[in-house]
């Protein structure tokens, strides 16, 4: 087989480089001992077949290098046969016999036979032979120690790997060691980074430590794959779809088709315009507020069909907003300047009123511990309440605005805001320190990204700005188009990894922009009225919410989806879709 002509079977041949390598995939001990004269051993070119050194139409994979890979990837696969029968066809073994032997010697714990072979190998570098005799050495240290073999691991500490004369503060952790163990009575009372590694272990930190000439990375090939499908996801405009739809048979490339653009459903709960409209986190319930001075928790059924599961009343004045908690169990409701209004998702009850006497508040936010709320006042002050509705903190002064946005870093250490017209406030709640985002136009309304790294601005100059929030901020991306003249219009972050822009606008339009290019992709219409607030599912990136004025809220999904509701539609209760605040869309817009 493979063209072997001598008296020994060619897989029995194979065997050595096999062993090696098997030893290193799965940390196990072969009980085989490798016998080969000094010049057998040294490092040699590795032979390729024929004269074709290279493969692939682009002529830069060198084929040696490729077929190593390839019966390293069916190692560490399991395929211990077939990466030994490539290695026999083929004539270019993983590794070398003497690399195959360090490999052994390693993972049979002889240390000084290995060290012996590692100058074999023939590193020009000398520094790496010192450093990885040093992690050698060190493994022969430890398990001479937990062998209770004291005085053997104290002259190689000083003989053997104090010599080699590198990464002296190690050599002090290692010292402490046999202190520790002297104090104590037992190796295992040091601390538990200051101890021996599995034979296995330590060879991968050899591998890391050794050329990749010599010695292949471990699942290098699907490393490998892995970078080409990242790059090709990266390299996506229109990616919206998970990573596990990614395959290996085609390239991946993503359509608009990925984007939610078609209306699924329209929602008819409210009696009046629908000012603003929020996912749960979990993405399995979706809020919306009204002029009508209530608010409405949809559900999200398991085929993503919405139903009303509570109508919320008891503001006396319109909804402005409101905030999930962090487990989704209750969502606060706040009134124009009037209260806050803590309720109860699965009973729909209310369960606490927040006000304070000569104020009205304009904006709530859940502190992500869900044991507290924040929420902001008509005299520009910041309050934080306990659940039962006690006040235990106030920051006075300019710190929100009468009509304002409210969050909270996903640390829980800042609270942003609105102070000023033209600019946004990072207040630090232990340090009282201050960040401030300064614009030229006056800001109207923001959302800040899942990981509080962002945060979109909308102007008064119908533009959303992009800031990047992480350290020192910096304006990172433009977004145009959408119409913002008369009414607060607020965006969102969206899709997988929250790569898209969507914002409503006075148009009726839903508007999407890709976040990165900050090129508009879809102007959506359906609408008869304003688009006030967008909500993207936070779980799933086809769905998209928009309530308008127009009292509707519509959710908007992939046209491949269209016939899954159009049969929801036939399969409803009610034919007219007014009894449960719904109406089924025919799939146009």
């Amino acid at each position: 087989m493979g063209g072997v002509e001598d008296d020994e079977p060619a897989l029995k041949r194979m065997k050595l480089s096999s062993n090696g390598l098997i030893g290193l995939s799965n940390g196990s001990s072969s009980e085989e001992h490798i016998e080969s004269s000094s010049s057998e051993l040294m490092a040699r070119p590795l032979p390729s077949e024929g004269d074709k050194q290279v493969v692939g139409s682009k002529g830069v994979i060198k084929r040696d290098e490729f077929v190593r890979i390839i019966a390293n990837a069916l190692y560490c696969l399991g395929y211990k046969k077939s990466g030994t029968c490539l290695e026999e066809e083929s004539g270019i073994p993983v590794h070398s016999l003497v690399v195959n032997l360090f490999i052994q010697q390693i993972l049979d714990g002889n240390w000084d036979e290995s060290i012996a072979t590692l100058r074999e190998i023939g590193l020009a570098d000398e520094t790496i032979v010192r450093s990885a005799s040093f992690l050698i050495l060190e493994q022969k240290f430890f398990e001479l120690l937990e062998g209770e073999k004291v005085m053997d691991a104290l002259k190689t500490l000083r003989t053997e790997v104090a010599p080699l004369g590198i990464n002296s503060s190690r050599i002090r952790e290692l010292s402490s060691c046999i202190v520790s163990r002297s104090l104590s009575g037992h190796a295992n009372s040091h601390k538990k980074d200051i101890a021996s590694r599995p034979r296995s272990k330590l060879l991968e930190e050899l591998q890391k430590l050794l050329p990749p000439t010599i010695m292949v990375p471990e699942r290098r090939l699907e490393h490998l794959v892995e970078q080409a499908l990242i790059l090709q996801r990266e390299a996506c405009q229109f990616h919206n779809s998970l990573d596990k739809e990614m395959s290996l048979y085609t390239d991946h490339h993503c359509g608009k088709d990925q984007i939610p653009s078609r209306t699924l459903q329209v929602l008819e709960g409210h009696d009046d315009e629908v000012w603003f409209v929020q996912f749960s986190h979990n993405g399995k319930y979706l809020a919306s507020s009204s002029n009508d001075r209530s608010a409405i928790i949809w559900e999200v059924g398991s085929n993503g069909e919405f139903s009303l599961k509570h109508r919320l009343c008891g503001h006396q004045k319109p909804v402005s907003s409101l905030s999930w908690s962090p487990d989704d169990q209750e969502v606060l409701t706040c009134g124009v300047e009037e209260a806050i209004r803590r309720w109860d998702v699965l009973t729909g009850k209310c369960l606490q009123v927040y006000e304070k006497a000569g104020v009205g508040m304009v904006s709530c936010a859940w502190l992500l511990s869900g044991k507290s709320i924040l929420s902001g006042l008509n005299d520009k002050s910041i309050c934080m309440w306990d659940l039962d509705g006690n006040e235990i903190d106030a920051c006075k002064g300019l710190r929100t605005r009468k009509i304002s946005d409210l969050a909270i870093t996903s640390d829980e250490e800042q609270v942003v805001s609105i102070c000023r017209d033209k600019a946004v406030l990072f207040f630090h709640r232990e340090t009282h320190g201050e960040r401030f985002i300064e614009e030229d136009q006056t800001i109207t309304s923001f959302s800040l990204s899942r990981d509080s790294k962002f945060l979109l601005v909308n102007l008064l100059n119908q533009e959303i700005h992009l800031w990047n929030v992480e350290h020192v901020p910096k304006l990172v991306g433009k977004y145009k188009g959408h119409i913002r003249s008369r009414f607060i219009v607020r965006s969102c972050f969206g899709g997988i990894k929250q790569s898209f822009i969507a914002s409503g606008s006075e148009d009726s339009q839903v508007y999407i922009w890709q976040r990165d290019s900050q090129e508009l992709i879809e102007a959506l219409p359906g609408h008869s009225g304003a688009v006030n607030c967008v909500s993207w599912n936070p779980t799933n990136p086809h769905m998209l919410a928009s309530a308008s004025d127009d009292r509707t809220i519509r959710i908007w999904g992939l046209n491949c989806l269209q016939a899954n509701y159009l049969k929801a539609k036939k399969s409803c209760s009610s034919s007219n879709g007014n009894g449960n605040g719904l109406h089924q869309s025919n799939g146009g817009t």
